[in-house]
């Protein structure tokens, strides 16, 4: 055995020579990898070696790029990824790339450079820079079209998506497949099968057969942006992506279709989207850790969990569980609504195309619903309530779970920004109580607040945060305070856009602005598609605000046909000359002047007082980083991710002293309420950026 460095050695095997990389914990692409690959090809081609394997010990093959160095200063000179590939792609004997685990990114880049791929069927390949804001900078873009058609590399590169290595197969990207647990034995036969037929050595940037089928048809093009205009609304990456395999399809040559798509890498490394995105992929990793609790703490075991309430939160909420194979029992205080609530999440499934039928009603078999409190949840490792936001009725059903629950179960409330120190008070476990906020649809919707109340126990919360992971949710651990991390910024968004309503703007305008933002619907039309009658109380309105005028004439929103738009058939909404006379009025009784309100000042009025606002909630304590704050934000609130959170948005902008001058503006015009954060004043005197804060 050569040692190449000390992530790379070189072994012989008969005539094959094998490379392996072993740099934990994923075989990123970093400096010292780089190098060792090209050093230990460099190797083997210098050997008397008829073939060469490539394989990767650890958990999986190359993962990907090193994340850590983009942007980052240069270090020690080390060879370059294109160095790599170029060695292998030239190699004057048969290179294969054995992969298990990812390759994606960079790595899958590396393996298109081989001239053939072996997979075990658990191996998965793709190429997701595109939720990274940038694109494959290593020939990527050029050589997967070549490999699998234009059609599935459009598809492939602007989802990201991770292809299991049996469909890769029968794209053309794995040519063949392994046993598991014998992916060495599986190259080097292969290998030593290429020598003894003399395969040809493929290079895939020679190939342009499938290229030629797409050439000529820029309607293939024009289809799949048309097809595909909402989803990719705002981000710069994936046009990008489409224009390199358009360049692939229309260049003369794969090295002309190479320079379009350095150039457009280049220019999405530089831009602020990829750097928001890259930011956040950060974020969400960072979240995972709490400081001041071990990783290695003791979880509680939660083999089976209850739900109180059958409604569209609780019965959400338990398809969760029964997704990754927890049963849940739900429970109600009467026969109808608990029948109806199983009703809906037997239908949720049956409606679903992501599941097999037999997968189906296994999930449906784990969730069952009774009418007994002291039946159902003797034997739960963890119960959540789901009821009304009401303190009493949280309070009364605590007092009972802790009467009927075991030892050492986590008692849970779903509420969106009650006191959880006030209900676990009425507990003789408060060390046992945390609120685990689910947004709604519960079954949908990603992100999961978890809050710390003062005595919640370490175990609780690393339990919690385990848990969300296990079924598919992105948490975010935060403190008690009202409305919590989320809601409490939402407040500032939703109290703004409704005064600036009552000064001249229109609710479409204020919609339109936050849309262009990014946002998928601005405040008003959401509350048209939630319904305006959500708390609203016929018997008490007296058309005191806007949304009681409405109300009252029967605009509740989409589901009327009217609410602050009108609606066609279709629900398409339309500005209401109805609305504008309502708010009109209101203007007038009020003694007011209408007056002209430009695009900039709603988005400022909007956005600033968020930032502000998520400046006190770390001020107070009540969210540990910056980052943790555009987690919920993106994953709850529909920020957009090319934007990177309200944090790393408001550096974006110029940083807390362009924030605090237009807070202090607005606070002499229009009072208190724009006041900065004692904290927002406080990083400008020391020059620091909103995304270093920590709580």
């Amino acid at each position: 055995m050569t040692e190449i460095n000390s992530v790379t050695t070189l072994t012989h095997d008969g005539d094959v020579a094998v490379i392996t990389l072993n740099s934990p914990p994923v075989n990123a692409l970093s400096g010292n990898v780089r190098q060792g690959l090209y050093d230990g090809f460099k190797a083997a081609g210098a050997s008397d070696a008829k073939a060469i394997v490539l394989i990767c010990e650890g958990r999986t093959f190359i993962a990907g790029a090193d994340i850590s160095e983009f942007g980052a200063a240069a270090g020690t000179p080390t060879a370059s990824l294109f160095d790599v590939q170029d060695m292998m792609e030239n190699a004057k004997v048969p290179v294969v790339a054995a992969i298990h685990g990812t390759a994606l990114g960079g790595g899958l880049e590396v393996a298109l450079c081989a001239h053939y791929r072996v997979a075990v069927p658990s191996a998965r390949l793709g190429l997701p820079e595109v939720a990274l804001g940038l694109l494959p900078g290593a020939g990527g873009t050029q050589r997967l079209p070549r490999v699998v058609g234009v059609e599935t590399a459009l598809e492939m590169m602007t989802s990201g998506r991770h292809v299991p290595a049996p469909e890769a197969a029968k794209l053309g990207l794995v040519d063949e497949l392994a046993e598991e647990g014998k992916l060495k034995e599986a190259a080097l036969a292969f290998a030593n099968k290429c020598v003894a037929e003399n395969k040809p050595l493929v290079k895939i940037s020679e190939n342009n057969t499938k290229l030629e089928a797409a050439r000529g048809k820029p309607e293939i093009f024009a289809a799949f942006r048309k097809a595909n205009a909402r989803k990719f609304r705002g981000f710069a990456a994936p046009e990008a992506n489409i224009k390199c395999i358009e360049a692939a399809v229309n260049s003369a040559s794969f090295d002309e279709g190479l320079k379009a798509e350095r150039k457009l890498f280049g220019e999405l490394m530089m831009g602020s989207q990829s750097a928001a995105q890259r930011y956040y992929f950060f974020a969400e990793r960072q979240a995972q850790k709490i400081p001041g609790i071990a990783d290695d703490i003791p979880l509680r075991p939660i083999k089976k969990v209850g739900v109180i309430g059958a409604g569209t939160m609780g019965g959400g909420i338990a398809m969760n569980f029964a997704n990754v194979g927890i049963p849940v029992v739900i429970v109600e205080q009467q026969q109808a609504p608990l029948d109806k609530g199983l009703a809906t999440i037997r239908s949720n499934y049956e409606r679903s195309r992501t599941a097999k039928p037999e997968e189906t009603a296994k999930r449906i078999s784990l969730i069952t619903g009774s009418l007994s409190m002291e039946e159902a949840f003797a034997d739960v490792d963890l119960v959540i309530e789901a009821v009304f936001e009401r303190m009493d009725i949280k309070k009364d059903i605590f007092t009972k779970l802790d009467a009927i629950c075991k030892p050492g179960a986590i008692l849970a409330t779903n509420t969106s920004g009650l006191n959880i120190d006030e209900i676990a008070s009425v507990t003789k476990r408060p060390q046992d109580v945390i609120g685990l906020h689910f947004f709604s649809p519960a079954n949908v919707m990603k992100l999961l607040e978890i809050v710390r109340a003062d005595h919640t126990a370490d175990d609780v919360i690393m339990t919690s945060m385990k848990l969300s992971k296990q079924i598919g949710k992105i948490a975010a651990l935060v403190g008690v305070c009202p409305g919590f991390v989320g809601n409490r910024i939402l407040g500032q968004r939703q109290r703004e856009a409704q005064k600036l309503v009552l000064e001249g703007a229109m609710p479409w305008d204020v919609d339109r602005v936050l849309y262009d933002f990014g946002f998928p619907m601005g405040p008003f039309a959401m509350s048209d598609l939630a319904g305006l009658d959500i708390g609203w109380v016929k018997e008490k309105s007296n058309g005191e605000t806007i949304r009681d005028v409405l109300c009252e004439a029967d605009r509740r929103g989409q589901k009327t046909g009217a609410g602050y738009y009108d609606y066609d058939e279709n629900r398409n909404a339309q500005p209401s000359a109805f609305t504008e006379k309502v708010i009109h009025d209101f203007i007038v009784k009020s003694g007011a002047n209408p007056r002209k309100i430009d695009d900039e000042e709603i988005l400022e009025r909007c956005i600033y007082p968020m930032i502000n606002e998520a400046v006190k909630i770390l001020e107070e304590g009540k969210a540990i980083r910056a980052s943790d704050i555009e987690v919920v934000w993106v994953n709850g609130y529909g920020w957009p991710v090319y934007r990177g959170g309200p944090m790393f948005y408001g550096d974006l902008i110029g940083g807390p002293a362009v924030v605090l001058k237009k807070m202090q503006e607005f606070e002499a015009k229009m009072g208190d309420q724009f006041k900065p954060a004692a904290l927002l004043e406080k990083l400008v005197a020391e020059g620091k950026k909103f995304s270093d804060l920590k709580g």
